[in-house]
């Protein structure tokens, strides 16, 4: 009997990235956050229905939220249930990292920032970053560094054959 050869697929732990966060901040720390989810939200993530884009974490007494966080609902979703896809979420964090975070956006005048979803031991954890934006001419700058490094490794592998 001949061996089938099928490779399995490692599903990726990543649900949802933040590409703007990168392009229009510097990111200095980051933390890793829970998320207060409902179940329906449980599984549109798993379904891959998650994003990032024009979300943001604002502080509210004490607490730190995500808002503008679009999860979509599956159609198969209970009729009982009224999703609402961009409803604001509670991040867990313990109190020295959220008066980490209160310490440098008053007194620092940082912006948090979500970086990524992602799953860690079955559980969704959200990557937020403390950031300073970036101005117009430091854009151009990373995207100069960036073309630079790409024509490096062209002469670099060029050399070598």
């Amino acid at each position: 009997m001949a061996g089938k050869n099928k490779k399995k697929k490692t599903p990726s732990n990543t649900i949802a990235q933040n590409r703007r966060a990168r392009h229009d901040y510097f990111l200095e720390d980051s933390f890793e956050a829970g998320l207060v989810l409902e179940g329906w939200e449980v599984k549109s993530l798993r379904d891959g229905r998650g994003q990032l884009n024009e979300s943001y974490v604002q502080l509210h007494q004490g607490e730190a939220w995500l808002h503008g966080a679009h999860i979509s609902p599956m159609l198969s979703a209970s009729t009982h249930i009224h999703p609402d896809d961009i409803r604001r979420r509670k991040l867990l964090l313990n109190r020295l990292e959220l008066n980490r975070l209160i310490g440098a956006v008053d007194r620092k005048g940082y912006t948090i920032v979500p970086v990524s979803m992602y799953w860690k031991k079955g559980r969704a954890k959200l990557e937020i970053a403390l950031a300073k934006g970036k101005q117009h001419h430091d854009k151009r700058a990373t995207a100069k560094d960036r073309d630079w490094s790409r024509e490096k490794a062209r002469i670099m592998s060029s050399k070598h054959n």
